[in-house]
């Protein structure tokens, strides 16, 4: 594990903190010496990770909130900010990645997963961006997917979200980069988390999601623009993009298992 010293932040908020990524960096980083604050919605969940947290000698602030509420994220962020002093580093990892069959469309299920994918983040984001400007100081992370690069069978929502979040990140990474404050785009593959558990099919290359953190953990320090991961399956998508669509629709095809 990297040395606490050599991690540029002392101060970090991070979404979905209660499970998978988002638990697994916030222990990351304590190791790192950073004081972090931990959004999501099972406050039982957030108070084990702050222990465990606070065990490693940092400093946890939990603050329960839904990330698709603009109001309770900002409140969780003022609290966190009250009681750790200015964010140096918003990590918005939070998301949702059931699949909607085309075949039964939920429309209220394709709307929840813009919420808390796409929107869940960008309130994150307001609600950090402010003071980042008036510092001149700040990092911004998105976790986003390797699925946000293509449209895959089943999921095609959580694709087009990440690949959403990935765009608006794009952009913001130009515009916020001579205010001294940076931006990554994280693109994982299959991380083992509760997320993918659900899942039936076979993940190439899966990984735990401490192995993960750590990787996210040094890309942010290393101030990385983006960061795709584990490289086979980054290796693999781009191949993808290069498919025009007849070849992508031939190659990819929805099975039944899925």
């Amino acid at each position: 594990m990297a040395q606490a010293t050599s991690f540029p932040y002392k101060t970090a908020a991070i979404t979905g903190a209660s499970s998978g990524i988002g638990e697994a960096l916030a222990l990351e980083l304590a190791g790192r010496g950073c004081h972090v604050g931990l959004l999501a919605r099972r406050q039982d969940r957030l108070e084990q990770v702050a222990r465990e947290v606070e065990k490693m000698g940092a400093r946890a602030v939990i603050a329960p909130c839904d990330v698709s509420d603009r109001r309770q994220v900002r409140e969780a962020i003022d609290r966190v900010r009250q009681e750790l002093g200015p964010i140096d580093l918003l990590i918005a990892n939070a998301g949702v990645g059931d699949p909607v069959k085309a075949t039964k469309f939920d429309v209220d299920r394709v709307e929840l997963l813009y919420r808390v994918n796409v929107l869940g983040a960008i309130y994150a984001i307001g609600a950090v961006l402010p003071e980042m400007l008036d510092r001149r100081f700040g990092h911004i992370v998105g976790i986003s997917s390797l699925a946000g690069y293509r449209g895959f069978p089943y999921s095609s929502t959580y694709c087009a979200t990440k690949a959403a979040l990935r765009v608006q990140l794009e952009g913001l990474r130009v515009e916020l980069r001579p205010f001294g404050i940076y931006v990554t785009t994280v693109s994982p593959g299959f991380i083992r988390t509760p997320m993918t558990a659900k899942n039936k099919f076979y993940m190439p290359f899966l990984m735990d999601a401490d192995v993960a953190a750590r990787k996210i953990a040094n890309a942010i320090a290393r101030k990385r623009r983006t960061f795709d991961f584990p490289w086979q399956m980054a290796l693999f998508v781009r191949l993808l993009r290069l498919l025009p669509p007849f070849a992508y629709d031939r190659l990819i095809r929805p099975y039944k298992e899925w």
